[in-house]
């Protein structure tokens, strides 16, 4: 299955003849994971329980146990994320900076995958 090729917060991706490009396997979970990791609950109106709301955190007291604890359960709600092994998440603050660190096997080809971002205030 393919999905449009999208990172949050960017601009739609286009294929060398011009169309919308898009994105499959791995590269598709990944977008997945940064979409609902960084959408805030309730901003898709058919869906208010979707996303983490992980740009929240930015600039408040962050308690790490607690957001590694909601990229964990958001992890296992992807269909891309296998569930054996669980997957490793790392997270660190620094300032105004969270920095997230995931190691997840993806389920569809069983490779393993290592998704590393910032986010910032």
């Amino acid at each position: 299955m393919n999905d449009l090729n999208h990172y949050v917060g960017d601009d739609l991706s286009l294929s060398p003849t011009g169309s919308l490009s898009t994105a499959s396997g791995i590269l598709r979970g990944k977008q997945r994971i940064l979409r609902r990791l960084l959408t805030n609950p309730g901003e898709y109106i058919y869906h208010p329980d979707y996303g983490a709301g992980l740009g929240q955190y930015v600039g408040a007291l962050m308690n790490l146990a607690q957001i590694k604890a909601l990229i964990v359960g958001q992890m296992a709600l992807e269909e891309c994320v296998s569930q054996s092994p669980k997957p490793t998440v790392l997270v660190s603050a620094d300032g105004g900076t969270l920095s997230v660190s995931i190691s997840y096997t993806d389920a569809p080809s069983g490779e393993p995958v290592t998704l590393s971002f910032n986010v910032e205030g």
